[in-house]
């Protein structure tokens, strides 16, 4: 997540930008960075991926296993690059790549997948565009285009030509495992990040910017995420319970869809020469305004489109007579040569893709159950502190006379380092503190080793 500058509601002094990695299935913080003012997103994103590849080593994770979602604010071809080593699924913002050709050609068939959320009443028609150029550094990757009609004038999301609000994705998921669906979905699931960070809001007091400092910010956010770790894994030594399973999407054989495939479709094939010398289907190019370019500069414009026994799509695109008759090399174009009354005709075959018999499973914890449940636990304990004597028992207690406060210290400025490790320091001479918890599940202490009453 890299969100913009942000103030830490009503008592931040120094405007941060943090960038943040959490696991989806766990929800656990995995890395903290910030910088100053809107942040460098680049250098961030990259210490990002480095705390992602030390947390699959640790718990031997191959790379191939993991799956990073981004958030928009990655959505560039540059960034595309430098992520490039894992699966990832983020938010475009390059909205240049609908001005692309094959993109546009694309958003002129079919549409592969409808898409819906339960809790919404938009409707997206998904396109997946396979191998599309992304960006000033032609970065290939597969793009999906979501499209829906405009309810206002300006989305907030995405953005909108002639009253269509148009949606990017970037990914390098392939097609035989993930739908198109599957992508988009992946993206808005419970992978996101907003509802951690309102858990974080509420459950972390004081504020995550409590300090004048840049380098007390990025300590508190460090500490904070380290709470919040602890307290999952505690948890689940309160309340132990295995991982939810569901299930994300279904296998394929499972859908009731008779009358159109719906995995999406691969790559727009055509017919290849039926004669030497004569011209092929390949010969024709497709427009950015859906039409079909004949090597003669003509325009082909669909007219028909028809199922196949195998579940594909046929679209047959068919050119004017009156721009025929007159064509300079109509011999290598039609069957016949030039004795054919007949337009040229060019069928463009679009094959459903296979994807995996087997249904996808996501499987994470509660959100809060079990961070909520050692909260609960520990603001209904009853601690006892009991402090020994020192080495000498015998002592007199210092005299405690008034200190003498400067007017930096009556400001209640903010103490150095020095200044308040000197006044937290513990004297060598005090005794052994003994703390005795009541109230204390046996699971629960026994997991860090206490003594039991």
């Amino acid at each position: 997540m890299c969100a913009p500058g942000y103030t830490g509601r009503k008592r931040g002094q120094v405007v941060r930008t943090r960038t943040t990695v959490s696991q989806a299935h766990s929800y656990h913080w995995l890395g903290s960075f910030g910088n100053k003012g809107n942040g460098r997103y680049r250098e961030e994103l990259r210490k990002a991926l480095g705390a992602i590849g030390r947390y699959l080593t640790a718990y031997q994770f191959p790379q191939a296993r993991a799956l990073v979602r981004l958030d928009g604010q990655y959505g560039l071809g540059a960034v595309v690059a430098d992520v490039a080593s894992f699966a990832f699924v983020t938010r475009g913002k390059e909205y240049t790549v609908l001005d692309c050709p094959l993109v546009q050609a694309r958003l002129h068939l079919p549409p592969d997948q409808m898409q819906q959320r339960p809790e919404s009443r938009t409707v997206r028609s998904l396109y997946d565009c396979p191998e599309v150029p992304v960006g000033p550094e032609g970065v290939v990757c597969r793009v999906v285009v979501a499209t829906h009609p405009a309810t206002e004038k300006k989305s907030p999301v995405g953005v909108t030509r002639a009253g269509v609000v148009y949606e990017l994705f970037f990914t390098n998921l392939p097609q035989q495992g993930f739908t198109v669906c599957d992508v988009v979905e992946l993206y808005l699931h419970r992978g996101a990040f907003e509802s951690i960070l309102a858990d974080e809001d509420q459950e972390i007091d004081p504020d995550r910017w409590c300090s004048h400092t840049a380098c007390g910010q990025e300590a508190w956010c460090i500490v904070s995420q380290w709470v919040w770790n602890l307290r999952l894994e505690l948890g689940h030594q309160l309340k132990p319970e295995p991982l939810r399973t569901t299930e994300f999407a279904k296998a394929p054989s499972e859908t009731n869809e008779q009358q159109s495939p719906t995995c999406g479709y691969g790559k727009p094939t055509v017919a290849i020469a039926f004669k030497a010398g004569r011209f092929s289907g390949q010969d024709f190019t497709l427009q950015p305004d859906g039409t079909l370019r004949c090597p003669a500069k003509q325009q082909l414009v669909a007219h028909e489109r028809r199922w196949e026994a195998d579940g594909s799509l046929r679209v047959v695109y068919g050119a004017s007579i009156r721009s025929c008759r007159p064509c300079p090399v109509r011999e290598q174009c039609q069957w016949n040569g030039g004795a054919t009354a007949k337009p040229r005709q060019v069928s463009v075959l679009l094959h459903p893709v296979t994807v995996g018999s087997a249904p996808l499973l996501w499987q994470d914890w509660s959100r809060r159950t079990h961070r909520r449940a050692c909260i609960h636990l520990l603001r209904h304990q009853r601690i006892e502190i009991q402090a020994e004597p020192g080495n000498d028992p015998n002592a007199a207690p210092p005299a405690v006379t008034p200190a003498l406060l400067s007017r930096a210290e009556r400001a209640h400025y903010r103490l150095s380092w020095a200044q308040r490790l000197a006044r937290n320091a513990r004297p060598e001479t005090s005794g052994q503190v003994t703390i005795r918890l009541f109230g204390v599940p046996e699971r629960f202490a026994a997991s860090f080793g206490w003594a039991a009453a």
